[in-house]
């Protein structure tokens, strides 16, 4: 829907400025390449590439595409109430923005949370800006939380699952527009695979490997 509202209003303005003659060359021309460029790049940015997902239910995979700019221990307070390791993936504009499941199993929790548009690489987004929180419980009954956060230009979550939903890795769950974030949170003996600075690919890079139910 928006790719198709902006070409109509893309197609509506070239046309407004070719029937007015008075706008001297090259406007027109110089209106028509601006326009396709920026035709291109919302394109690029509601681009859904096809994932292939292994399912292993002992992997918990990238819920976006992007950079990780936190991996550390924290207390989570809005379900574990206890320390947790967070792994937090940065989305700029030019990824692709399509949230994945990083684990198969039942949805717990969803909470939705009005909130601030604090730029989504700030430590406080995670707890102030408009957000969602879902826990999936996982096939080895390990709890993950996965929070959507809203950046600066964003201001527009999109969570397709909800509480009793079961899902599988890779699925499509939710949608972010613009730069935002995802924050994962795991158990703190999750073996954690990636660091700061790396490049994600959602459904696809290995975050962590969960540690057996019964230890």
């Amino acid at each position: 829907m928006p790719l198709l509202f902006t070409a109509i209003v893309l197609a509506a303005l070239n046309l407004l400025v070719r029937q007015n003659t008075w706008l001297p060359d090259p406007w027109p021309a110089v209106i028509l390449t601006a326009s396709v460029i920026l035709f291109l790049l919302i394109l690029q940015f509601f681009r859904n590439p096809n994932i292939e997902t292994e399912i292993n239910p002992n992997i918990v995979y990238a819920p976006a595409d992007g950079k990780v700019v936190v991996v550390e221990q924290t207390l989570e307070s809005e379900y574990f109430h206890e320390p947790r390791t967070q792994i937090s993936i940065f989305m700029s504009p030019l990824d692709v923005h399509v949230n994945r499941s990083p684990v198969s199993g039942m949805v717990k929790l969803f909470n939705y949370h009005q909130g601030k548009y604090l730029v989504a690489w700030h430590p406080k987004s995670s707890t102030e800006n408009e957000r969602t929180t879902l826990v999936v419980e996982s096939s080895p009954g390990v709890d993950i939380l996965i929070r959507q956060i809203a950046g600066a230009v964003a201001r527009r979550i999109k969570c397709y699952v909800t509480e009793g939903d079961s899902i599988r890795q890779g699925q499509e769950f939710g949608f972010i527009r613009f730069g935002s974030r995802v924050d994962v949170f795991l158990p703190l003996d999750a073996q954690v695979n990636v660091s700061v600075g790396q490049h994600t690919t959602a459904g696809k890079t290995v975050l962590a490997k969960l540690p057996h139910k019964n230890g």
